[in-house]
């Protein structure tokens, strides 16, 4: 298996920092300099035109005990070869065989137990992307266990109610094990969330976005920061995939499971969408919009309403970024209205209530960055420095409140931010007030290049030492990563 140390050398020296250039960002309908970059790499062969196989939904995890007041779940993490690309066996590094990974469903208040066996040859770590968890149970990028061995992890479910996921984080692997496969969802929900009358059941889909390279055999190719090459764009795992749905509302649970591409989504025939949630739940209010962007690690709670379309309509989710051209990377999935449903559900006018921030008392500022000068092996920075597992960048006091003033301080690299343990508030982006889709929680925000944004965060929960770092994996793993200490 590849790792971050034998690649350096290879296709992120050759091209240093230009494979994450603003190009690399630029709407589909200028996409020319990224159709021909791509076209110095390896083409895949079999991949087949969009819409044609079927988008599956993803299958949710049974525990093998709800005894004792909590949901016990033994997973095992192993190396199996799966359809992804149609008469293709593509080897994947899975939980419990399922690609992309599973969803594990949850309750506020009701504890959780997950025992992890690692059935594949690296060390592995899970970490609960925006978790509310103790540092031993948070799966930190050097808190590893061994081939042939196995890890349990308790999930208190203190918090309210998330979309959260769960995915690999042991330090230089975690970039090509999460491409490869080791990521699934985890959706908390609680009593707030359950009252609402929104889409449920066979009307709530989660689906998780990412994209590929594949080889002329099917088989995925890893090369780190090869933003050009992974323009075949998955949902649920299979490629521009058609997904048939009812003339009624649906409420779609979206994760951006990519390691670097960002995801700015409409629909085909400019259509409303209504957004009603992101990474920390739901929004306060639901807002309307004709687009929904996603970097990697975020989601967005969305509700489409096919109501408005007569049975035997074809509306295409469309991408509208690179890198990639339009045939490469805008086709996202079709959704096919197939038949007529009742609909009870309906979305509220207010959906929660979130308190007020309280009152900060320290100020940080944070710099990413990464080298640009097209070195043989440029390096991730936080703050200036490579990340060092024993060295810690910011002490905090328990129970206090903060302000992170966050800069993307490159030209070229767009990057984003995540925070281990907290769920934070987004107060600007370069310096005017959020807007809709930032106004609830958040535990990863984007940055493009030049950008500034202002975070509120509470550390009121747990002690203990845990990262933020760039959620671009890739850029994690060549070091843009550093450690806070709560005491």
């Amino acid at each position: 298996m590849v790792t971050r140390r034998s690649v350096l050398g290879g296709a992120v020296a050759a091209t240093g920092a230009s494979l994450i250039t603003g190009g690399a960002l630029m709407p589909l309908l200028n996409a020319r300099s990224a159709q021909a970059a791509d076209g110095a790499g390896p083409r895949a062969v079999p991949v087949p035109p969009p819409f044609s196989v079927r988008m599956p939904t993803l299958p949710v995890l049974s525990p093998i005990s709800t005894l004792g007041g909590q949901d016990t779940y033994y997973v095992t993490i192993k190396e199996v070869a799966r359809e992804i690309l149609p008469g293709a066996q593509t080897k994947v590094l899975t939980y419990d065989g399922h690609f992309p990974g599973p969803v594990l469903r949850a309750r506020t208040g009701r504890r959780v137990v997950v025992r992890h066996r690692n059935n594949i040859t690296m060390p592995v770590a899970v970490h609960l992307h925006g978790g509310n968890v103790s540092p031993e149970n948070d799966g930190a990028p050097m808190d590893t266990f061994a081939p042939g061995t196995a890890r349990t992890y308790t999930y208190l479910n203190q918090q309210p109610h998330a979309p959260l996921w769960f995915h690999d984080h042991a330090h230089h692997m975690e970039s090509e094990h999460v491409y490869r496969g080791l990521s699934g969802s985890y959706l908390l929900t609680d009593d707030i969330e359950a009252a609402l009358p929104l889409p449920a059941g066979q009307y709530e889909v989660p689906i998780a976005l990412r994209d590929a390279r594949f080889d002329e055999a099917g088989q995925l190719v890893y090369v780190m920061d090869d933003v050009f090459g992974r323009t075949t764009i998955l949902a649920n795992g299979r490629p521009s995939p058609y997904f048939q749905v009812a003339a009624r509302k649906y409420r779609f649970r979206l994760l951006n499971s990519s390691n670097m591409r960002f995801f700015q989504l409409r629909l085909s025939d400019g259509g409303q969408m209504i957004q009603i949630g992101s990474d920390g739940g739901l929004l306060e209010r639901p807002f309307t919009t004709d687009t929904v962007g996603l970097s990697p690690a975020e989601r967005a709670d969305v509700v489409i309403d096919f109501s408005r379309y007569p049975v035997g309509t074809k509306i295409v989710l469309e991408n509208t970024l690179g890198p990639g051209t339009p045939d490469q990377v805008g086709k996202v999935l079709r959704f096919d209205v197939v038949r007529t449903a009742s609909d009870p559900s309906r979305i509220p006018n207010v959906l929660r209530t979130l308190p007020a921030p309280a009152a900060a008392t320290v100020q940080r500022h944070i710099g990413l960055s990464m080298d640009e000068d097209g070195r043989p092996e440029p390096r991730g920075l936080m703050d200036g420095r490579v990340w060092d597992a024993d060295r810690i960048d910011q002490t905090i006091a328990h129970g206090t409140s903060e302000i992170w003033t966050v800069t993307n301080e490159n030209k070229i690299a767009p990057h984003n931010f995540h925070m281990h343990l907290v769920q934070f508030r987004v107060l600007e982006r370069n310096g005017a007030p959020a807007g809709p889709a930032e106004a609830g929680l958040k535990d990863t925000v984007r940055l493009f290049p030049g950008e500034t944004v202002k975070l509120h965060a509470t550390f009121n929960t747990y002690r203990g030492t845990y990262v933020y770092h760039c959620h671009l994996l890739d850029h994690s793993a060549m070091g843009m990563m550093a450690n806070f200490r709560i005491r």
